[in-house]
């Protein structure tokens, strides 16, 4: 079959499974489910795996991480890794669809907490299942191997839990297989239907932070007889603010603490108090000096209140790095999808992915697919249409994604699994 042939047969599957990937999605929109608990979720993947007649389909990879591998019918040695990220967040749903989450997890750490998926990895999910059977339909035309790589705990594991992309490499999940390139996709908050990318740095670098000041429990109206923590919690956080001016401009990098955690009541000063946050460097390099950075103050704080700060930096994530090479060897796959002019730059993020643990292993490459009511001004800045949903970025309790453009994730999927099998999307050295 001519390649062009190939290609048109791509887009007319992909549309004839378009209705079953928008159930798909909204399925797993309604019943949502954390980091590490994504049972029900793969059991999904697993038997529509399984229902397609893969060479094979790993389950329970790192807790409930499920790959399937589809061998093609004509020789090759390439192995293309097409990954989707399969849990939710700790974020109330309030996007306004008929199929928004109610679902409350009152056993998670840290919970009960409302559950959603505010970052579009059902999305991700329901795209990767629906390139899945198209692949498998043309599966003799094929000359390699494809990976399905459905991971889970994207967002983090519980603390005290081993989870996301570098454990189930760990447990094998490439085992014997070894790709010759990965890919990834993610739903972004830019025009309906466009991919963007950036050369360089998609996401950013990443860590996790814990700071424990501890004191000297007191009656609160005693303070003078105890060591109160909590004036040190305040002079963190004001100097935590100040980082990025420490650091060079042009090299963005942020510190952000997201919840503390405190041990008392109104009337008790606490033994302890727990902030945890998170370090986001554009530049991978600069990780260490900001952690020596949040180290000195939080020591420095702690004793100037007269107490002791422990601080330890957890679950680091490494940039995910789009290489020149990879962008130009795999731009006309994109552009034959959705157009030249739908082909567009980003300034990249400073979110992490994990993903970064495929990309950076073995090649690839990892975009954005525009999903929601966006238009992009004269300096490429992202706005909202006249009369849209808006703008609403992902993590965000109002975060959508247009249904009618997974179709168009579905596309791109096959598009480059099989441009690169057939050594078109191959970087030039």
């Amino acid at each position: 079959m001519a390649e062009s042939t190939v290609h048109d047969a791509f887009d007319r599957a992909a549309a004839a499974v378009a209705d079953q990937v928008i159930a798909w999605r909204q399925h797993l929109h309604q019943h949502p489910e954390l980091s590490n608990r994504e049972e029900k979720t793969a059991e999904l993947i697993a038997n529509h795996l399984h229902s397609l007649k893969l060479d094979e389909v790993r389950t329970g990879i790192a807790g409930h991480g499920v790959v399937g591998v589809l061998r093609g019918g004509r020789p090759g040695d390439r192995v293309i890794a097409l990954r989707a990220d399969i849990d939710a967040l700790p974020v109330p749903d309030e996007c306004g669809e008929p199929f928004a989450s109610q679902a409350v997890d009152e056993r998670y750490p840290g919970g009960p907490f409302s559950v959603s998926h505010a970052c579009g990895h059902d999305c991700h999910t329901a795209m990767l299942m629906g390139a899945a059977s198209v692949l498998a339909d043309v599966r003799e035309n094929l000359p390699g191997t494809v990976l399905f790589i459905f991971q889970p705990a994207e967002e983090g594991p519980p603390i005290d839990e081993k989870g996301g992309a570098r454990e189930m490499l760990e447990q094998g999940a490439c085992d014997d297989l070894n790709p010759t390139m990965a890919f990834g996709m993610h739903v972004f908050p830019y025009p309906k239907g466009s991919i963007s990318l950036r050369v360089g740095n998609q996401c950013s670098a990443s860590c996790l932070v814990k700071i424990v000041l501890n004191g000297e429990q007191v009656h609160g109206s005693m303070p003078w007889m105890g060591i109160d923590t909590m004036p040190a919690v305040g002079a963190i956080l004001t100097g935590i603010g100040q980082i990025y001016r420490q650091t060079n401009a042009y090299d963005p990098i942020t510190v952000s603490i997201g919840h503390i955690e405190d041990v008392g009541r109104f009337n008790i000063v606490g033994q302890t108090t727990t902030l945890w946050g998170t370090i986001r460097c554009a530049i991978e390099s600069d990780m260490a000096d900001v952690q020596g950075r949040v180290q000195r103050l939080a020591a420095n704080s702690a004793q100037a209140f007269g107490c002791t700060a422990d601080v330890e930096f957890l679950q680091g994530v490494p940039a995910v790095h789009n290489s020149q090479a990879w962008v130009d060897a795999a731009t006309p796959s994109f552009q034959r999808v959705v157009g030249a002019d739908m082909v567009l730059p980003n300034s990249g993020t400073l979110a992490y992915d994990d993903v970064s643990e495929f990309v950076n292993r073995y090649g690839g490459l990892y975009v954005m697919l525009g999903v929601q009511d966006i238009e992009l001004d004269a300096d490429n800045n992202p706005r909202p249409v006249d009369g849209g949903r808006g703008l609403h970025m992902n993590h965000n309790p109002h975060f959508y994604a247009d249904d009618n453009t997974l179709v168009t994730g579905v596309r791109v999927h096959c598009h480059v699994a099989y441009d690169h099998l057939v050594g078109d999307l191959l970087p030039r050295t």
